[in-house]
């Protein structure tokens, strides 16, 4: 799918067919439109097939931010977050493709991509290098959107923990260390992307984009500490509360070795009157009530035993 929207006013507006100073994007391309992208661009028929390959490594999710340089085209990968359901998690990445070349900014994804459908709606400039850092921008300000949220989640999964250590409270921080580990290595690879971006002479940054990277670069930077924070904070988590389980499965296993040593010494007596021998006390009228009390004799003995010992 392609679509074309006008950068020369501030506000991004979809139009039919292309024309100069647009930005155009890509959606799941075919090779039809990816050669119709290429006579755009005016791509030489020799580079055609680079071009169709280094479009189509975007459809790879595990593709990492990258900077290239073709001739006069600038081609940029960068990973850009995701609220979803992906491999078992809630949060993950996906590459974004930009070129640039003259008046043409061109994105793609093969994939539903937040950060796209965000700017259509934002005020950014007629100016390419600004469209371009304020997509970068938006992205990182939506990695530090999601983390707050997976925050608010990890203390909602440890509350319930508190109440009840369950399977499922567990799973919970499992799915949201997963996530933080695709934003981990997203985010780190993304901030020598906007480094590199930030020294390349190409852009030739003028004061107000220098501000706009540096806030990039740093938003990023801060985005990186907070996952490294809470990745901390589940692992410690995870550690506290199997200590907690276990602690618990010891206290019940040694509640339950006490009633077996309790009941065991009234078994045995028991057992031995059962026994077709002589015994004491078996011509006794009182024999039933002997046993009974020498029973409950041990009995208290063993529970006072254990309890001064505080296995109880």
């Amino acid at each position: 799918m392609i679509e074309y929207y006008d950068l020369e006013k501030k506000e991004i507006k979809k139009i039919e067919t292309p024309k100069n100073n647009i930005w155009i994007h890509l959606y799941k391309p075919t090779d039809e439109e990816i050669i119709n992208i290429s006579k755009i661009l005016k791509i030489k028929s020799d580079d055609l097939e680079d071009f169709k390959e280094n479009i189509k490594s975007l459809e790879d999710t595990e593709e990492i931010p990258l900077l290239e340089k073709w001739d006069s085209r600038y081609f940029i990968i960068t990973r850009t977050p995701q609220k979803g359901t992906y491999h078992a998690v809630d949060y993950y990445t996906h590459p974004l493709g930009i070129i640039i070349y003259k008046e043409y900014i061109i994105t793609i994804t093969y994939y539903k991509n937040e950060t796209i459908q965000s700017i259509k709606t934002k005020k950014c400039g007629h100016s390419h290098i600004n469209f371009i850092l304020k997509l970068l921008l938006l992205s990182s300000r939506k990695y530090l959107y999601y983390l707050k949220e997976i925050d608010r989640k990890i203390k909602t999964v440890e509350h319930n923990l508190e109440n009840k250590q369950t399977n499922k409270y567990i799973l919970e921080l499992l799915n949201l260390e997963k996530s933080l580990v695709f934003f981990s290595a997203a985010l780190n690879n993304n901030q020598i992307l906007y480094e590199r971006i930030y020294k390349v002479e190409r852009f030739n940054l003028k004061e107000e984009h220098t501000e706009i990277i540096e806030d990039i670069i740093d938003e990023n930077r801060q985005a990186i500490q907070m996952t490294q924070i809470y990745t901390t904070i589940i692992k410690d988590t995870l550690d506290v509360y199997g200590s907690v389980i276990s602690n618990n499965l010891n206290t019940v296993m040694k509640i339950l070795t006490s009633i077996t040593i309790i009941i065991a010494i009234p078994t045995l007596i028991a057992s031995i009157y059962g026994m077709n021998v002589i015994l004491p006390f078996q011509g006794s009228n009182f024999a039933f009530e002997i046993i009974m009390i020498m029973c409950l004799f041990f009995t208290f003995l063993i529970l006072t035993i254990l309890w001064k010992k505080k296995w109880l």
